[in-house]
């Protein structure tokens, strides 16, 4: 890898300012930016992404001990979600038409989309670049001005992401400001649009504050606890290596990673087994130790491995059992794949989202067991299901709620479909980011309503108001309207076709 790195450099609140009002200045003007033209913007921008493969891949394992893999599946996340957009751009930029009703008789009813104007984004650390270009690319597509804030905590990263904009976007289009929380103070003092924000809720917080003051718009994904629910009639060794996996990449720094496992306990101990057999496996496969392996990554900082190490400490402590891994290193930031069980409500692991390599098994009787532990806790951004009962599948699904869930594995709802909605559910977030979703939150759908001919009397809903309009309005109220669509719209098409003909 030849790519030579450099943090960022703070970007100083005057700074801030300065770029905000660059930006605001010309995001007036991006209204009447074509399809075209904003596609080609996404188009330069996911080609500077990709030809910053090498520094990507450099900072990637300099912040955490990513694998060149695992960084190419972000890179491609963030290739499929360019191209879907440049893909369908146009058709969404069109006004969509809606259907009339019998109060609109003769007018044209749609809705306009209109850029929000700047929308800023504070985002985070665990997966810097797709994490930071997924929203850009939404509010480049509904013609908006973006500014970046990336994570101080990936400041490689944060670095690598200013050179690839300062490459492919004008500065006063998409502008990128650096900084611990006093960038993101300055940044959400100057008076934007829309803000997204991806971390936890502390931040979240501080993020719909700043938004009220400015009455912005916001989309939040802030994670959470997420279960992963094995039913009885699940494949146990299918189950347990999926989970193995979705809890270890990243090294458990994903939002969507499954938390802690709720296990039928005709089968804990065969899937507590098979869990750790898994890890083992794909983590230990040459029998040289968890930290040896390639495929590791490590805790960000040391602060973020004392928050982990004291979770798994105060479990321990409480009475927790390590069914496998338990193993740490300060000086690494290592944390191995860890297994546990005996778990109780008054350990802080069952409480705090880990947000590390370990995953805490309870066993559960009966469903709705499953549904009151999980009501404990705040609604989780996923949840997890493994079953082959169909029944089971659909009353779990039916009985719990989460900003999505996966079937038979875990991990797969991000990235992967960029038809889906992303995003969480209360405590877990606000909005959805992806694809046609990510346009969405970027853009003003405006209700649009343009006069046609007259039908009828034109002067009739004026005051004086006649008794003929009273005893319509009263018989309107009186019974349920029962006109169908196709009759209001064979109806408008006569209005149009006689009020052809009289122009005629």
């Amino acid at each position: 890898m030849n790519a030579v790195l450099k943090p960022a450099e703070d970007t100083t609140a005057d700074q801030i300012r300065a770029v905000f009002d660059r930006v605001a200045a010309r995001a007036t003007a991006l209204v009447d930016t074509t399809a075209e033209q904003r596609a080609d913007k996404i188009r330069s921008l996911l080609k500077a992404t990709l030809d910053a493969r090498d520094a990507i891949i450099a900072a990637g394992h300099k912040e955490l001990r990513l694998c060149e893999t695992d960084l190419d599946a972000q890179l491609l996340m963030i290739k499929s979600e360019a191209e879907f957009i440049v893909k369908h751009l146009a058709r969404w930029m069109q006004p969509q038409k809606v259907q009339g009703s019998l109060m609109t008789l003769g007018k044209k009813s749609y809705i306009q989309y209109q850029p929000k104007g700047v929308v800023i984004h504070v985002s985070t650390w665990n997966a810097p670049i797709a994490e930071a270009l997924v929203p850009a690319f939404g509010a480049i597509a509904a013609g908006n001005g973006f500014i970046l804030k990336p994570s101080e905590l990936a400041p490689y990263s944060a670095q690598v992401l200013a050179d690839i904009i300062a490459k492919a976007m004008p500065d006063d289009e998409f502008a990128v400001v650096n900084g611990a929380a006093e960038a993101a103070q300055a940044l959400l003092a100057c008076p934007f649009n829309h803000a997204f924000y991806i971390g936890g809720h502390a931040v979240g917080r501080i993020i719909m504050r700043a938004a009220a003051e400015h009455f912005a718009s916001v989309t939040l994904e802030m994670g959470g606890k997420n279960p992963t629910i094995v039913d009885a009639s699940a494949d146990i060794e299918d189950a347990a290596r999926k989970t193995a996996w979705g809890r270890v990449a990243n090294a458990g720094q994903v939002c969507l990673a499954p938390d802690y496992a709720l296990v039928h306990a005709s089968v804990e101990r065969k899937f507590i087994d098979a869990l750790g057999a898994a890890m083992k496996q794909m983590y230990d496969a040459d029998g040289q130790g968890f930290q040896k392996s390639g495929f590791v990554p490590r805790i960000v900082n040391a602060r973020h491995f004392a928050r982990i190490k004291a979770l798994l400490d105060d479990a321990i402590a409480k009475g927790a059992r390590v069914e496998c891994g338990g193993q740490t290193d300060a000086d690494d930031l290592f944390i191995a794949p860890t297994v546990l069980s005996n778990l109780t409500p008054d350990m802080k692991i069952m409480q705090d989202e880990i947000f590390g390599p370990i995953i805490c098994v309870l066993p559960f009787e009966r469903r709705e067991d499953v549904i009151r532990e999980i009501r404990t806790r705040a609604k989780p951004l996923g949840s997890y299901i493994f079953a082959k009962d169909r029944e089971a599948i659909d009353w779990f699904l039916q009985h719990t709620t989460s900003g999505s869930c996966v079937v038979n594995h875990n991990l797969i709802q991000s990235g992967t479909n960029p038809n889906l909605p992303f995003g969480g559910v209360n405590a877990s977030g606000i909005g959805r980011i992806g694809g046609y979703y990510s346009f969405l939150e970027c853009s003003n759908p405006r209700a649009v309503v343009e006069e046609g001919p007259p039908v009828g009397d034109p002067n009739l809903m004026y005051p004086p108001y006649s008794d003929k309009y009273k005893q319509m309005i009263g018989q309107l109220l009186s019974k349920e309207i029962k006109m169908p669509d196709a009759a209001i719209n064979l109806i408008n098409g006569i209005i149009k076709v006689t009020s052809a003909f009289k122009r005629g």
